[in-house]
Order: structure tokens, then C-alpha cells, then sequence
């Protein structure tokens, strides 16, 4: 695991190289390790590989030394997950574009990692309404006292009243940043990070001392969308970082809820169109929405999955076997049965639409897959 998380960290320092690639470099190869001595003409089979990013891999990776840039990474940023590490968010392993390194601060419960403690996104925007305020405040509290850790990205405005909410009922909180999760922005959010660092995280995909950038911001949403089983979007205009959460939430497959609002007031506008859209409604009775929340399957853990129930099933191939003996009648995520499994992600691809085509596993969204 140690050298594959070096792996990770070098694959990430390759210009042109993001995170949606990284991922189809895993599941094509394996490994990031294997993936890092591929030749090009291997590589070039990956989707989305083309002759300008294979140039630079080429000519990038001859420079780089996976080790070495583990070993200062270390140095410089103790506290950091990688998809190579067990600690790693489950929920955001399942996304296209899981972060290659995800930094945290803060007091940090495992539960919440492997899926065990569900999570809830809740975003709007930097100049709310009382009305917003008020029922931010509302849901926050409930969902603290409830059990729920509450996620959102330290903004003015709907984060900061989500984050505050939460911990004032003495439940947990996450904070996305956009920054190195030491720098702190907005600056009058200070005290709001520090209490943060005492009873919940602090997480980014960027290093230390990282400055804040306007490119960052809409980037980060994809965290908050990805570790979240559900996104509460609660006051959003038409242009709003919000919006762009609740549109990674549905390509994640994730349940997202809206706060109606009236049809001339302009923080509402996102709010009904999402509604439009399909979003559920959030409404007066919050133990409704407390019970369609917990109602969200919980994420397999490896160890949940390693008992699977027997079925009935036709003679198969010692491959498709050692995959249908992961998957239990509850949905399992590609990443346990590779990990179940022990074969390359490739095989475990192909295994899986066989199975499928014979009838005998079906695939839900989040790349997430249970018998038939």
C-alpha cells in the first residue's frame, strides 16, 4: 500500500493528468504502479490518453521519483488519505473523479470513512434570507441530534450557519475547503475552523498553504457531493455554486432535496428549479425527511461483504465464481470486490457485464453492484 500511495501522489504532479483520468488508469490497470512503468502504446489504450498527455507523461514521468516525492509529501503534509489506503472515503471511491490526495485536520472518526455513519451535504448560498437561515439552522440541529454528520464547505453564508447548527447540538461536522486545509478562507470564519478542529474535519484535495482560487471553489463541490449519501440544497439563485453540488449529487447517483421558496424571491430560484427538476421537496415535517434519510442503504464494508448469502447459480468460470461469492444481496461497490477479489480491476470489469448479461448481478449507480 505504501508504494502504491506513492504512486498516487506521482501520477498527480503529471500536468494534464486529473482526477477522472487516475481513475480510469486504476480500474484499466490495477494498479498506479503498473500503470507508471505501462509503455505508451499501453497507455494509449485508456480512454482518454490521447498523443498531447501521452507526450507529457512520457517526458514528466522520466523526472519523477515516486518514492522520493512520497517521502517529502510525508514531510511537508502528515495528515492525508490516498485511494490506496483503507482509510480512504468509501463513498468518494465510487465517484469518477475521487481526489488522488485528500488532506485532513481535525478529529477524524472512521465510521464516517468507511460508510458506517451517514452523511449529509447541506449548501446555499453566501447571503441567505431569514427564512434560509432559519430553517438551515432547523435541519442542521435535527440531523445533528439524529446521528447525522453534517457536510459543507466553510463559505459564508448557508455553510457557515450548517457547520455552526450542527456543532452547537453537539454533533459532527465536515468542512470542504478550497484552500490547504490550513488556511483559513474567509478569514472571519476562524473561530468557525477552530472550533471545526475540535469536534469534526477539516478536509481538501489541496496541499498545504495552498492560497485560495476561484477554480478551486466549484471543484471542491464535487467532495461534498461524493462523500454525501443525500445534498440539501437550502437557498440557491440560478448561478450558484449550490447548483453545481446538487449536479454532481445527481451524476453520483446521490438524493438531493431543495427548499421551496416563493416564485419572485431571487435566493429561491435555484431552489425551484432543481424542484422542477426533480428534486424532493424539503417540507415543514422534518421527521419525514429525517426518515427518507435514513432510509439511504448503508455502504458496504469489506468486512460485511466477505459472508455472502449462497444462491442457487449455474456451473461458472473460476473468475466469475470468485466474483458472485463477493456479492451479497446487498449492493457491494466496485472497489470491495476488486479489493474481495484480489484481480485486477480490468478482470473484475469484465467479470461483472458477464455476469450481468447471463442475468445474475445487476449494477446501480455509484458503480455499485448486488444479485439478482
Amino acid at each position: 500500500m505504501i508504494e502504491e500511495r506513492a504512486y498516487w501522489l506521482a501520477w498527480a504532479q503529471i500536468s494534464g493528468v486529473g482526477p477522472v483520468l487516475l481513475r480510469r488508469l486504476h480500474q484499466h490497470f490495477g494498479t498506479l504502479a503498473i500503470a507508471w512503468n505501462a509503455t505508451a502504446a499501453e497507455l494509449g489504450q485508456v480512454e482518454g490518453f490521447g498523443l498531447q498527455t501521452l507526450e507529457k507523461v512520457v517526458k514528466q514521468r522520466s523526472l519523477l521519483h515516486p518514492q522520493q516525492i512520497l517521502t517529502k509529501h510525508q514531510q511537508e503534509n502528515p495528515h492525508f488519505w490516498t485511494p490506496a489506503d483503507a482509510d480512504y472515503p468509501r463513498l468518494l471511491l465510487e465517484t469518477p473523479s475521487p481526489p488522488p490526495t485528500l488532506y485532513y485536520r481535525g478529529e477524524v472518526d472512521l465510521q464516517e470513512n468507511l460508510g458506517n455513519k451517514p452523511l449529509v451535504g447541506i449548501v446555499g448560498t453566501r447571503q441567505p434570507s431569514d427564512y434560509g437561515i432559519r430553517w438551515t439552522r432547523q435541519i442542521s440541529t435535527a440531523l445533528a441530534k439524529n446521528g447525522f454528520t453534517v457536510v459543507s464547505g466553510m463559505a459564508e453564508g448557508i455553510d457557515t450557519e450548517s457547520h455552526s447548527a450542527a456543532m452547537k447540538a453537539g454533533g459532527r461536522t465536515i468542512a470542504v475547503l478550497g484552500t490547504g486545509v490550513d488556511i483559513i478562507y474567509p478569514h472571519k470564519n476562524r473561530d468557525l475552523y477552530k472550533q471545526i478542529l475540535t469536534s469534526g474535519l477539516v478536509v481538501s484535495e489541496h496541499p498545504a498553504k495552498t492560497p485560495p482560487d476561484r477554480t478551486h471553489f466549484p471543484r471542491r463541490n464535487r467532495i461534498i457531493a461524493g462523500w454525501s449519501r443525500a445534498i440539501l440544497v437550502m437557498e440557491a439563485p440560478l448561478k450558484s455554486g449550490a447548483l453545481i453540488t446538487a449536479n454532481y449529487a445527481n451524476d453520483f447517483g446521490r438524493d438531493v432535496y431543495a427548499l421551496p421558496g416563493k416564485i419572485d424571491d431571487h435566493p429561491s430560484q435555484g431552489c425551484l428549479k432543481l424542484l422542477s427538476q426533480g428534486a424532493s421537496y424539503i417540507l415543514k415535517e422534518l421527521d419525514e425527511l429525517l426518515k427518507m434519510l435514513g432510509a439511504i442503504p448503508q455502504l458496504d464494508t469489506v468486512e460485511e461483504s466477505s459472508s455472502p448469502q449462497q444462491l442457487s447459480l449455474p456451473n461458472l468460470s473460476p473468475e466469475l465464481q470468485q466474483v458472485m461469492d463477493v456479492l451479497a444481496v446487498e449492493t457491494v461497490s466496485f472497489d470491495v470486490i476488486v479489493q474481495q477479489t484480489s484481480m485486477a480491476a480490468g478482470l473484475v470489469s469484465s467479470a461483472l457485464l458477464q455476469l450481468e448479461l447471463m442475468g445474475l448481478v445487476s449494477q446501480l449507480p455509484g458503480m455499485r453492484y448486488q444479485k439478482c
